[in-house]
């Protein structure tokens, strides 16, 4: 058994993590759960030895009656990757993208020297095989972009395995994943953990996941663990108040917010096509039809839902909507106003739109202050005389001071940037917002109070909201309406309730069943 004890770390005088205790069983699955910066990743990176350049651990990492914080740089390289292995959320950045994937999963029985390439590339087709990537559809010869997310996320899941390590852990593996593919990986690694005797760490922010998957749980806040225990027992009866608050915090609706009986129609999309130009000769010709005679509507103050796996072609769909991408057939109707395919849609119209992405930091220019970051959706309207005044209210209307006017983005957690995002999607008072996957990286303290926010900003400016999301959890809660799209088509739509709780097609059915819930079994 791998065993943390008193690990402590501290950059400086300053501690970071305090007195962690952490069993790691065999066959087990141990959750590490708290709010984004508790110290969950710090701790996995402290038990590896990969702490950045500053920091300094002390206490115990036990291994085989060693200390593995008392070991030198070469004896740590010869247990990492062969004893203990890591799987890190983001799969293309970990990944080496000149690399083949059949090169990268067997580099590492290479490096310690247990076979040469070729037996390692066997090996490599085995993991590969038992990750669910068989041959010849994945041959080792293909290259981390040709991937998918989800497909990217196994094939790190096989690079970390492929020497069957003792302890495995998995940082945030499945947060970007829709709800069908993280279901896939979540069975994976619980059938690894079975099939191999190992210890898992899953650290993730997601009590839904860890109430269906852990056999354990550690709770973290401020760098040290506040409670630890059985699943069941800390979800049915959690001890410390800050435990039973991120419960509170997974199940609580947001205040429910209802478009009045006689609302227009806002936004109408009428039979809308969008094909995409293959750069070799596909099954349909030279075009792939990303979005197939897709019809839908959003009234007036309403919050509607578009749910469906990667590459279904959400994104494709809101990038139509929001004049990004030319469509090839349909129109989109906009408070009236028409845009037929092939036209642009017009500024004016454009300003009625805007938009909120799942990590606002990509779209944000890093030299840029908040003040002028916040003003950028002035070049639709003009920029008025009082714009400063302008962009103070409009970070007051979310919950910013205007004392980060003149601070940078990257100096701020990922909550206030997000509400920085949707100051300056208000700032031109816009009809419709498009939410894309915009709080799925969120923990869930943080999730509910940006969810709380978008429902007060509705009201107060009447706001209508399009939710692209695949957490059917966050779409359940917050949503009027939803329209369930796969392969390019709307399958099935109707209000939230009624489509979550009685729904008609198969796929529905089993994006339903994918999706772990945090419900009134586990609380």
């Amino acid at each position: 058994m791998i065993r943390l004890s008193g690990l402590d770390v501290h950059l400086g005088q300053t501690a970071l993590l305090k007195n962690v205790t952490l069993d790691l069983p065999p066959g087990q699955i141990t959750a590490l759960v708290g709010e984004s910066g508790s110290g969950k990743s710090l701790t996995a990176l402290a038990a590896i030895g990969l702490l950045p350049a500053g920091m300094q651990a002390t206490g115990q990492v036990m291994l085989d009656g060693r200390n593995l914080l008392d070991l030198p740089e070469p004896a740590l390289c010869a247990i990492r990757g062969k004893r203990i292995a890591m799987i890190f959320q983001e799969p293309m950045s970990a990944l080496n993208p000149l690399m083949t994937i059949g090169d990268q999963v067997a580099e590492p029985l290479v490096l310690h020297g247990a076979m040469d390439r070729q037996a390692a590339l066997q090996v490599a087709r085995e993991r590969l095989d038992r990750v669910g990537l068989p041959a010849p559809r994945f041959p080792l010869t293909l290259y981390p972009h040709e991937l998918s997310g989800g497909q990217r996320q196994r094939v790190a899941i096989a690079l970390a395995i492929v020497q069957r390590p003792d302890l495995l852990i998995a940082d945030e593996p499945t947060t970007a994943l829709d709800v069908m593919t993280q279901k896939q990986i979540l069975d994976l690694l619980a059938g690894l953990v079975r099939d191999h005797d190992m210890s898992l760490l899953l650290i993730t922010h997601d009590l839904a996941v860890v109430a269906d998957l852990a056999d354990q749980v550690a709770v973290m806040q401020r760098g040290a663990v506040v409670e630890s225990g059985p699943t069941k027992q800390i979800a049915e009866a959690p001890r410390h108040p800050y435990t039973r608050d991120l419960i509170a915090a997974a199940t609580r609706l947001p205040r429910l917010v209802l478009p009045p009986a006689n609302a227009r129609v806002l936004l109408e999309v009428q039979n809308v096509i969008r094909d995409y130009r293959l750069s070799k000769p596909g099954p349909q010709g030279q075009t792939f039809r990303a979005v197939d005679d897709v019809s839908l509507t959003i009234h007036e103050r309403e919050a509607v839902g578009l749910v469906g796996e990667s590459g279904c072609g959400k994104s494709t769909l809101t990038r139509a909507i929001l004049g990004l991408d030319p469509v090839q057939g349909g129109r989109i109707l906009l408070s009236g106003s028409t845009v037929d395919a092939g036209h642009p849609i017009p500024k004016a119209l454009r300003a009625r739109m805007q938009m909120v992405f799942q990590d606002p930091i990509g779209s944000f220019d890093p030299r840029w202050r908040v003040e002028k970051l916040v003003a950028e959706p002035f070049h639709l309207t003009g920029r008025p005389a009082d714009w400063r005044e302008r962009v103070a209210e409009a970070l007051y209307d979310v919950g910013i001071g205007g004392d980060a006017m003149q601070r940078h983005i990257h100096e701020f957690s990922g909550g206030q940037r997000q509400r920085i995002a949707l100051a300056r999607a208000i700032i031109i008072r816009p009809a419709l917002i498009v939410l894309d996957e915009a709080v799925s990286a969120l923990d869930v303290r943080v999730r509910a109070q940006v969810l709380d926010l978008l429902a007060r900003l509705r009201v107060r400016h009447g706001l209508s909201y399009l939710f692209v999301s695949h957490d059917l959890s966050v779409v359940r809660q917050v949503t009027d309406r939803v329209f369930i799209m796969r392969q390019g088509k709307i399958v099935e739509h109707g209000p939230t309730a009624d489509v979550m709780k009685t729904p008609r097609e198969s796929y529905t059915r089993q994006l339903l069943t994918a999706t772990p819930r945090l419900g009134p079994a586990h609380i």
